[in-house]
């Protein structure tokens, strides 16, 4: 994605966010068959090959003849990275507009998406220097290394959550290898391209936990168990990201014996609503979204009216 001045002749970049459950999928359908654009998953869990069911990824029998991209591209042994994420989505995103096709990015994993929208630079790694640290969050715990991020970077805390620990872990690595703080390397509110909107998918939190709900209903009714078997022969429990999907996991300790059916169903659904929460919260302080109400009757037309008045949306826009 270039800042060039030409690139203001090239198409815009769309980006539909907002929680789980909220229909982002079909609303970035749509706005790609209105456009003449192309999907762009920005989903760090539909990434892997195989886990269809658990996050709800458009079968294929249903993306109505439009292209998508970045899925099913890692095995579910693989970690996800976001800088190469990154790397890859601009390479998309750049290929789509070359050929004069929108790019609709659709996801709710918001550090992807705002590492592919936004200036983002990632440090480097030391191999050495997160193992330690890994093996001291195996030591101490998630919570007493979030103290320890605390008074190193008290900025990066407030940014990380006390329970991510793998993010922990990257923030310490990060400090201890640049000598930077890791709040230095968060990325700026500053689109690469300012041709750029985002529409965000309201809904209040009663709608959102009833959709959680009986889309927990309807994966396990669509055989989300025998989905996650297969994945288990193929290394899920292995996997440092794809294992601890929300739903894989709880499925995996209902295969164990570790949960009966219902309180993996109710644990799915327990923890897919509070992420929907820090989903919500993440997205809201971004004031450039533009929200939309999910069950509005013309959504379709509202979201295709905030692209086209792009230029009002975003400063020095064309």
């Amino acid at each position: 994605m270039s800042t060039d001045p030409r690139a203001e002749a090239l198409p815009p970049v769309v980006a539909v966010v907002g929680s789980t459950a909220v229909g982002k999928s079909d609303l970035a359908l749509e706005l790609a068959l209105r456009l003449g654009g192309e999907v762009v998953n920005t989903d760090a869990m539909q990434l892997y090959r195989g886990m269809d069911i658990g996050t709800a990824k458009l079968p294929p029998d249903e993306r109505r003849g439009v292209p998508h991209h970045l899925l099913d591209v890692l095995g579910v042994t693989e970690r996800a990275s976001v800088a190469v994420f990154q790397r890859e989505a601009r390479a998309v995103i750049a290929d789509c507009r070359a050929r004069g096709v929108v790019p609709v990015l659709v996801g709710g994993s918001a550090l992807y998406t705002r590492a592919v929208l936004d200036r983002f630079e990632f440090p480097g790694t030391d191999p050495a220097v997160r193992a330690r640290w890994e093996d001291e969050l195996e030591r101490v715990g998630a919570p007493a290394l979030h103290a320890r991020l605390a008074e190193a970077d008290p900025a990066a805390a407030l940014a990380v959550l006390p329970t991510n620990g793998r993010r922990v872990v990257r923030a310490l690595e990060v400090i201890e290898v640049t000598g930077r703080p890791f709040s230095a390397t968060l990325p700026r509110k500053e689109y690469v391209d300012p041709r750029t909107v985002q529409l965000g998918v309201d809904a209040d939190r009663t709608s959102v936990d009833d959709r959680v709900g009986r889309r927990v209903e309807r994966m396990w009714r669509d055989g989300l168990l025998d989905e996650v078997r297969d994945l288990a022969a193929r290394g899920l429990r292995e996997g440092s990201t794809a294992g601890r999907a929300i739903g894989y996991r709880e499925a995996l300790d209902h295969l164990d014996g570790v949960l009966t059916a219902e309180e993996a169903r109710a644990a799915t659904a327990l923890a897919t609503r509070r992420f929907a929460r820090r989903q919500e919260s993440w997205f809201r302080k971004d004031e450039r979204v533009t929200w939309l109400a999910h069950d509005a009757p013309d959504l379709p037309e509202r979201a295709v009216a905030a692209v086209r008045d792009l230029g009002h949306h975003v400063v020095g826009g064309a």
